[in-house]
């Protein structure tokens, strides 16, 4: 049988201009998971439109080789990029679900890359492939168990998501009503005086740090000898603890020399202070434990264009999500160096000793870390969850599509 035999490529659905309705961006679809991270909502002008059910997937490179795609759940019916395919079952002999898995396995991803056209880096899916597929899928009910049997993977990556998504704003809303309201332990009891907390000090940042020093790159080969292999995690990585894909880095090689200071500890923070754009600027961070270093078996380093940064002792949590705090709040975009070009550079140190800090004294700080330590591990933990469930699905993926597996 041929795939659009019952299957309905961009299947019509009737949307009224200048009504508002969901909206998802290419950049805030996945590569690794069912749902889209965000769905906006915008009056509708024009755009691929989709419903609840439908398989939603990126026709143009490089998002199609990456694996952007998403299940439409929970949305209604919407809009997106033009720079979507979308597809949905012609009548109830597919499953919906099923057929979402059916899209990411390699046959089909392949068939799409190898029919793409157009200047190099805009090429596109041609949609006459899909004229030519040939598909044999089981009977309903098997789709159905076979979508259930990878859904449920889906589903344990979600719900450690929103478990994640819960502690980082509880860990966010701590730091803020400490350091920021200053409702501390024993708030009630103490001055305030300009500011400060009687029995607290205003420091610059620079104080609050013992040693820092660039990232490096290293070379994709071993060029020489006593030369040593090591992860290299970018500014693009950090939000990978929130999706499993910290993984991702790549591997470079190195010398001793290169990695001796740079190799990354437990309590260690990576700050980016090149690259991002002019609308997200940068100064994206990320805390390092010995959970995330565990992962890997070889050193991991940051990238050239972020430092590493270790705090003063017990110091790292503080750090950590005082910058959070303040690239939410805008804080950081003082500091950004734009320039004609997309790169934005940070005035580093500007940074270090223009900004104030408040020093708390040592039993506030133990107390914090405390908490904010049980909300991080927890993090991590839903984090490893995700990683496992992403790996997992994707192993038995093709033995369930394939038959090999059966059910």
């Amino acid at each position: 049988m041929r795939f659009l035999e019952c299957v309905d490529l961009n299947p019509r659905i009737t949307m009224t201009k200048g009504q508002i309705y969901p909206f998802v961006e290419m950049a805030n679809v996945s590569t690794c998971y069912r749902s889209p991270d965000k769905v906006d909502a915008k009056p509708f002008d024009s755009g691929v439109k989709f419903q609840d059910g439908d398989t939603v997937i990126a026709r143009i490179t490089p998002c199609l080789q990456n694996g952007k795609r998403f299940y439409c759940q929970n949305i209604g019916t919407g809009f997106g990029s033009t720079e979507y395919l979308v597809f949905r079952p012609k009548d109830d002999s597919v499953d919906s679900k099923y057929l979402y898995y059916f899209m990411m396995t390699d046959f089909v991803k392949q068939s799409m890359i190898n029919s793409m056209t157009g200047a190099t880096g805009r090429q596109r899916v041609n949609n006459d492939v899909f004229n030519d597929i040939e598909v044999c899928f089981p009977d309903i009910d098997t789709q159905r168990k076979i979508g259930e049997i990878l859904s449920a993977y889906d589903t344990l990556i979600e719900n450690n998501q929103k478990q994640i998504k819960l502690l980082e704003e509880a860990a966010q809303r701590l730091y803020k009503e400490w350091f920021v309201d200053l409702r501390f332990p024993g708030h009630e009891d103490t001055p305030i005086i300009d500011g400060v907390p009687e029995g607290w000090e205003k420091l610059p940042l620079s104080q609050f740090i013992s040693f820092e020093i660039g990232g490096g790159w290293g070379e994709e080969t071993a060029t020489g000898k006593n030369v040593i292999e090591a992860f290299v995690i970018r500014g693009t990585d950090f939000y990978g603890i929130s999706n499993g894909e910290i993984t991702t880095v790549p591997f470079r090689y190195h010398t001793e020399s290169n990695l001796s200071s740079r190799k990354l500890q437990d309590g260690d923070l990576i700050f980016e202070v090149s690259g991002g754009s002019k609308t997200e600027g940068v100064a994206r961070s990320l805390l390092i434990t010995s959970d995330l270093l565990n992962r890997y078996g070889y050193p991991v380093i940051c990238a050239s264009f972020c430092k590493k940064i270790r705090p003063i002792e017990g110091f790292s949590f503080y750090l950590y999500y005082t910058f959070k705090y303040m690239r939410k709040t805008g804080k950081t975009e003082e500091y950004d160096k734009r320039s004609a070009s997309s790169i934005v550079n940070y005035r580093w140190k500007d940074f270090l000793s223009q900004e104030l800090l408040l020093l708390p004294p040592k039993d506030t700080m133990r107390e914090y870390n405390s908490i904010s330590k049980m909300f991080y591990k927890k993090l991590i933990n839903c984090s490893l969850n995700i990683e496992s469930a992403i790996k997992a699905r994707d192993r038995l993926l093709p033995k369930l599509m394939s038959g090999e597996i059966e059910i």
